[in-house]
């Protein structure tokens, strides 16, 4: 496959359209930063219905004064998203680049290597698009239309700021399926061989950038790997929900006796294991595949116990109609788990649900303990690392939780 990347064109055109917000919408919001105009915020006469979807227009408040540059998607819930403050600004490689330097240059001072989240979405200006950089790979998700339709002048960029040789353009999941947008996952530039290494707390993960889910590797975890390994010294731990190891291999770092992954997914169990004999551990490390639930109850039946028991699961609840039945399933966690602890272990929850707050989780997770009769304290609370920004004005952008206990008798 060719490494050419295609020169991109500018894509201002006279002429460009505007859009309006409706007389009660909250203009004030946008003006302080929030990035989002959600369908009913906006007028959407016949001439913004036939928008075509990913197209760029100024948005405008109820007096006609700009707001700043959007990009519209009639068929979303988000029906614009703001790109630029500037209403004349141009789309060009270099708009692209100045945004990609300015997210590097915070990767490259927090971090010794160039393995990271290097861009976050509206959190690094550029709504909709995520890119986590594994060395000389990067893998694009552009969840947005306006991304997918300037993928050239955004892979362009992207490889003149970070000289990455490889791009993988991952086009599956939720967000896109939102966006009217298909499933498409390829190589667009480059050679990728086999899943990627990627050295992290002092472990070795194996990244499958091309198959795996999401990018590859969930990089946000990475100070709450940190902090388990911190308690992981001669313990016994069981990583539910471990994916290619994520907290099991930290703790084997961290000095851990023992530590058994759980997945319902054998490609990543896989995956796992070659992380251990990666890092010479795999004498202990062990794998068990099978449906979470199913599986705390029966080591539960089975009479195991752990001194570091750690629960990351998907999200339980993705959007506010799916949240009190995700509530009810990080109880239920949290119940299943807590039995597995021994008595002054630990016992780690997590949720990547943005759409349940911290109290509301905290308070999940207390009530399932108590239904296991154990009592516990919260020693920390974490979460998703600096390479994962949160955008203050959108509370989306700070999705991850992660809650340390420690159980008593």
């Amino acid at each position: 496959m060719s490494d050419h990347v295609p020169s991109p064109r500018p894509t201002a055109v006279p002429g460009r359209p505007t859009v309006r917000l409706r007389p009660k919408a909250e203009a004030r919001a946008i003006r302080h930063g929030f990035p989002w105009v959600y369908a009913d915020e906006l007028v959407t006469d016949r001439r913004t219905q036939g928008l075509a979807p990913g197209v760029l227009a100024v948005l405008e408040d109820v007096d006609r004064t700009p707001l700043g540059l959007v990009t519209v998607n009639t068929a979303s819930r988000i029906i614009a998203r703001m790109l630029d403050r500037d209403p004349d600004a141009v789309i060009t490689q270099d708009w692209f680049a100045t945004r990609i330097a300015r997210a590097a240059a915070l990767r490259d001072r927090l971090f010794d290597a160039p393995f990271y989240r290097l861009i976050h979405a509206e959190s690094d200006g550029l709504p909709g698009v995520v890119i986590d950089r594994f060395g000389d790979t990067a893998v694009v998700q552009p969840n947005a239309v306006w991304a997918e339709e300037h993928l050239d002048m955004l892979v362009a960029a992207l490889v003149a700021v970070t000289g990455v040789r490889n791009v993988v353009k991952n086009g599956s999941g939720r967000a896109r399926g939102l966006e009217g947008l298909p499933e498409e996952t390829l190589l667009v530039m480059g050679a990728v061989s086999g899943p990627v290494p990627v050295p992290m707390n002092g472990a070795v993960y194996m990244a499958d950038v091309v198959g795996g889910q999401k990018t590859g590797l969930f990089y946000d975890q990475r100070p709450n790997h940190a902090f388990a390994a911190r308690l992981a010294q001669g313990a016994r731990v069981l990583d539910m929900f471990s994916h290619v190891g994520g907290f099991g291999l930290a703790a084997l770092a961290g000095g851990a006796a023992t530590a058994l992954a759980v997945d319902g997914s054998a490609p990543a169990l896989a995956l796992a294991v070659q992380g251990a004999q990666a890092m010479g551990m795999s004498d202990r490390f062990a794998t068990r595949l099978g449906d979470a639930f199913h599986t705390l109850e029966a080591l539960g039946d089975e009479g195991q116990v752990f001194d570091l028991v750690v629960c990351d699961p998907p999200a339980f609840a993705p959007a506010k109609p799916a949240l009190e039945a995700g509530l009810r399933a990080y109880e239920r966690v949290a119940r299943l788990a807590a039995p597995l602890v021994a008595p002054g272990g630990y016992l780690v929850l997590c949720s990547c649900s943005h759409a349940v707050d911290l109290t509301a989780f905290r308070n999940a997770c207390a009530r399932g303990i108590g239904r296991a009769g154990r009592k516990g304290q919260i020693l920390h609370t974490g979460f998703a690392g600096p390479d994962h920004p949160m955008l203050p004005q959108l509370a989306e952008s700070g999705y991850l939780k992660a809650l340390f206990f420690r159980l008593d008798g």
